[in-house]
C-alpha cells in the first residue's frame, strides 16, 4: 500500500489562543494535527469555513459611511472621554473578554 503524502501547515496566532485551544485538545486526547486536520476537512465538507463568519451589530459606525463631520464626532467624542479618563484598564478588559472565551 502506497504511503499518504503529508504537508505541513505554518501558522502564527496569538498565543493565548494557542495555549487555551491546545488545552482543551489535551482534556480531549487530541493532538494539534488531528485537531487541525479535521478542521480542514471541515472547510472542504462545506466548501467554506464550517461556521458563519458575521460581524455583529454594532451601534459604532463604519469609517466608509461617515461623512467628515460624523468622523471628527466620533474623534472628538473620544478626545474628551480620554482627557476626562472616561475609560477601562485593557488588561481587565482582555482579561474578561478571556474569562468569556474560557467559561
Amino acid at each position: 500500500m502506497a504511503a499518504i503524502k503529508t504537508a505541513n501547515v505554518n501558522a502564527r496566532i496569538d498565543l493565548n489562543v494557542k495555549t487555551q485551544a491546545e488545552a482543551i485538545l489535551s482534556r480531549l486526547g487530541l493532538p494539534r494535527s488531528v485537531a487541525i486536520d479535521a478542521f480542514y476537512r471541515q472547510i472542504i465538507i462545506h466548501g467554506g469555513m464550517p461556521f458563519s463568519l458575521t460581524i455583529p451589530e454594532s451601534n459604532i459606525p463604519d469609517y466608509d459611511e461617515m461623512n467628515t463631520a460624523e468622523f471628527n464626532q466620533m474623534m472628538a467624542t473620544g478626545l474628551a472621554q480620554a482627557k476626562a479618563d472616561d475609560s477601562f484598564d485593557m488588561d481587565e478588559v482582555f482579561g474578561e473578554l478571556e474569562a468569556g472565551l474560557e467559561g
